[in-house]
């Protein structure tokens, strides 16, 4: 157990489990080790982080012979790994090249997880993504249904004429009348195309569309439409740090590719 506490007394061990993230970017203007090499360094760092891992697994500190028993199986990795580039057995491997791909686009998008944004600049989020967050709009429509575009076509100049709407249409087994739903409840009923079409309707008018679904055409007549309502940040910080943190990440993979991608010389035969 000494050695465990010698290791979590280190500063550096306080950086690696607050910012591993951050550090992992950095260290790519590093110079690591050449896997090629015979020589193995396992650093106080290297076993500082092998003892976090299993902490934060096992929820306890390893003891000294299970510190041991991580840093044999760490060895024992890394030799097989550095064999295996020497043999070249990471070329030609889908997967293999797959999840080196995948790692570095985790390291680029980490710096985000380690970050805290501030209130200001969620609330600069939220306001910048306010679609994202509204509280989902009410619909109020009646519909008809139609096997196909024509149909509907003639139907309308029908229902222009004054024909009774509930006389017209095919037989189908969706409601004729939607009171005050939600657009995700439409979307569950009609199909998400749909209900994202009726978000460009003009309430108050007659029967408009055709307007296609997932099980064929509709005319609409759309009564009401009441907009969404954007919380307040404080209600749904969670959510909004959330978005920012996957899509800051994902911003930044894409700037660290570019970056990488300007040393490369690349030439495509046609």
């Amino acid at each position: 157990m000494s050695h465990w506490r010698r290791l979590v007394g280190e500063p550096l061990v306080h950086f690696l489990v607050a910012g591993a993230a951050i550090f992992a970017v950095l260290s790519w203007q590093g110079s690591p080790d050449d896997p090629a090499s015979r020589s193995i360094h396992l650093t106080r760092e290297d076993q500082a982080r092998l003892a976090v891992n299993f902490a934060q697994v096992m929820g306890r500190p390893p003891t000294d012979s299970e510190l041991a028993a991580l840093t044999g199986q760490w060895l024992r990795e890394e030799v097989l790994y550095r064999e295996a580039l020497r043999l070249g057995l990471d070329q030609g491997d889908a997967v293999v090249r797959k999840r080196l791909a995948q790692k570095m686009d985790v390291i680029a998008a980490s710096a985000a997880d380690a970050e805290t944004p501030s209130n200001e600049a969620l609330d600069q989020w939220l306001n910048n993504h306010a679609d994202r967050f509204a509280q989902d709009m009410a619909l109020t429509f009646d519909q008809l249904y139609f096997t196909s575009r024509g149909r509907a076509v003639v139907a309308k100049t029908l229902l222009g004429g004054g024909a009774d709407w509930i006389k017209v249409g095919d037989p189908v087994s969706l409601p004729a009348r939607f009171d005050s739903a939600s657009r995700a409840a439409v979307s569950a009923e009609m199909g998400a195309e749909f209900a994202r079409a009726l978000e460009d309707l003009t309430p108050g008018g007659g029967w408009q569309g055709p307007v296609e679904s997932a099980l064929g055409w509709h005319l609409v007549r759309l009564r009401a439409k009441e907009p969404g309502v954007l919380p307040p940040l404080a209600a749904i910080r969670g959510r909004v740090e959330d978005d920012w943190r996957a899509e800051t990440g994902r911003e930044r993979q894409d700037a660290a590719y570019r970056t990488l991608r300007e040393a490369y010389r690349v030439r495509i035969d046609r």
